[in-house]
């Protein structure tokens, strides 16, 4: 996969402002990448290492 990727959306987000990332809050193996759009409206994810959905 080239750049970073919207989990969410699968929209790339390089140098994007308000963009995420961070660790899987349940397994912490894997990290999310959330876009500004995808926040914003609080789009569900899911972490492909332990099937974690959020946001909660």
């Amino acid at each position: 996969m080239s750049g970073i990727i919207c989990l969410s959306c699968k929209k790339r987000i390089a140098n994007i402002r308000g963009s995420a990332r961070f660790m899987c809050p349940s397994c912490s193996k894997y990290e999310i990448i959330r876009c500004t759009s995808c926040r914003a409206m609080a789009t569900r994810y899911k972490c492909p290492e332990c099937q974690f959905s959020g946001p909660n």
